[in-house]
């Protein structure tokens, strides 16, 4: 028995071996494939993260988010009260090339990714952990994207009127 299970895995680890070899050769491929991100991407990207100062690719729509990190960024960024006059969302699910490019263009790999005023900020982990110190609320009030700032300049501006 215990001749039969050593000549077994003998016997089984070339087979073990070759897709081991095939996959991470594939997977370096990728990797390399992935660093072309076509012009037209990358203008499509630049014009999405330009479209609002605040800027979320994600997984759904804020109205019905498909994962939970997703989830969880719209939901800090709910908390925090980003004006959603100043606030855009693209859905990666929508588009593929979208969905790939955007991690080659942040050099990030994970979605939900974060941009205030076309800077990338991090995905939901870096949003919860901005959210948790205290950092968060501080950029967006520099960044002046906050819904009650809004209403306090529209004020202002009316009171100059």
């Amino acid at each position: 028995m215990f001749a039969r299970t050593i000549l077994s895995r003998q016997l089984l680890r070339p087979a073990f071996a070759a897709p081991v070899a095939t996959a991470a050769r594939t997977s370096f491929l990728t990797s390399i494939q992935a660093r072309f991100l076509s012009d037209q991407t990358r203008q499509a990207i630049d014009k999405a993260v330009s479209s609002a100062p605040v800027v979320l690719f994600m997984k759904g729509t804020p109205e019905t988010p498909q994962c939970g990190f997703s989830r969880a960024s719209i939901q800090v960024l709910g908390m925090q009260g980003v004006d959603p006059a100043k606030f855009a969302a693209f859905n990666v699910l929508e588009d593929n090339e979208l969905r790939q490019g955007i991690k080659e263009y942040s050099d990030w790999p994970t979605i939900p990714q974060l941009y205030i005023d076309k800077e990338f900020v991090g995905g939901c982990d870096i949003i919860i952990s901005m959210h948790q110190s205290g950092e968060l609320a501080k950029l967006l009030e520099e960044k002046k994207v906050l819904a009650a700032e809004a209403e306090a300049a529209e004020e202002e501006q009316a009171k100059k009127e």
